[in-house]
Parts: structure tokens; C-alpha cells; sequence
């Protein structure tokens, strides 16, 4: 993909390129007790990301991904947003000064469904095919919207412990 002409002369290098941010939702197990659900999102460059999901139901997925990114406001608000191959649409509303990520994710049916099939690494070739399956159940009508708010708890530049992608890997 092409850099997004709204990110020439941007804070992108400054705000966003090879962040890291490991963050904590606040959520509820089925039987509505409290519990974390940790994520890991590294913003690789302008049009990828990579994550890993360690918390909640969709916990041992690890994926990246090709994104477009919006500054709302320079140093302040960035919003990143993305298709994934189970049908997902993933948004996230990165606030820097107050640590918190506004997430709107529109589960696909089998995605939501099947979580447990949405679990794995897209690296290997089995799990990616299982994912591209679950975008097949249901319509597009057929989602799960969840609107969540997250604190971050680690900031840094950097993999970290995620593992770094080749531009030519494919994405949606």
C-alpha cells in the first residue's frame, strides 16, 4: 500500500511509528466476574500492524496486518483501523496523554462463534486457512459489535516479544 497521503507531513514518525503498546480491558468472564483481557499491538509503519492477544476469549491469536491510520489530533489522537481474514473490522482510538485505547470491533458470526478457531498465528499457513473460513459464516449483517475502552500499561518503541513481519507477507 502506498503511505496515506494524510500522513505526509504528519506526527506519524513522532507519535506512531514502531510503538508498542501492551494494554488492559476491563471485562467480565461468563459468569460476569472481572478479569483482564491483555493485548499487544505494535504499530509497525504506516501501513502495518502487528499484535499478539494474551486475555479473554480471543487469547493465542497472534496476526498482522495492513492498516490505515488517521490523526484526529497531532501528539493527542490517532486512530488506526483494519480488515482481518476471519471478517473482523477492527478500529482503535489510540489517545496518548490520557493512556487509553476506544476500541469498535465488528466481530464476523463465525469469528465470534468460533473464537477458539480464530486462535493461532497467521504465520502458519493452517491457522490463516481456518481464519479465511470463518469469514464465511453469517452475513455481513451477521456481526457482534464491541465498543471497549483499555488502559495501557507498557509504552515503548520496539517488537518487544512480537515477532517482525516482511512487507510482502499478504494482507487484506
Amino acid at each position: 500500500m502506498p503511505v496515506v497521503p494524510s500522513l505526509k507531513d504528519s506526527s506519524f514518525d513522532a507519535d506512531i511509528r514502531d510503538r508498542h503498546l501492551i494494554y488492559d480491558y476491563a471485562a467480565q468472564d461468563p459468569q460476569g466476574n472481572p478479569e483482564k483481557w491483555r493485548y499487544e499491538m505494535w504499530f509497525y509503519n504506516e501501513d502495518r500492524i502487528v499484535y499478539a492477544i494474551h486475555g479473554g476469549p480471543m487469547a493465542g491469536r497472534k496476526n498482522f496486518q495492513a492498516v490505515t491510520y488517521q490523526c484526529i489530533r497531532p501528539g493527542e489522537l490517532w486512530q488506526c483501523n483494519w480488515l482481518e481474514e476471519t471478517g473482523t473490522i477492527c478500529s482503535h482510538v489510540y489517545d496518548i496523554p490520557r493512556k487509553r485505547i476506544t476500541t469498535l470491533l465488528a466481530f464476523s458470526k463465525g469469528h465470534w462463534e468460533e473464537s477458539e478457531a480464530a486462535h493461532g498465528d497467521k504465520r502458519n499457513s493452517q491457522d490463516l486457512a481456518r481464519w479465511r473460513e470463518l469469514a464465511k459464516i453469517g452475513t455481513q449483517t451477521d456481526r457482534t459489535l464491541l465498543s471497549e475502552q483499555a488502559d495501557i500499561v507498557e509504552d515503548f518503541r520496539g517488537p518487544g516479544d512480537l515477532e517482525p513481519i516482511k512487507m510482502d507477507w499478504p494482507t487484506l
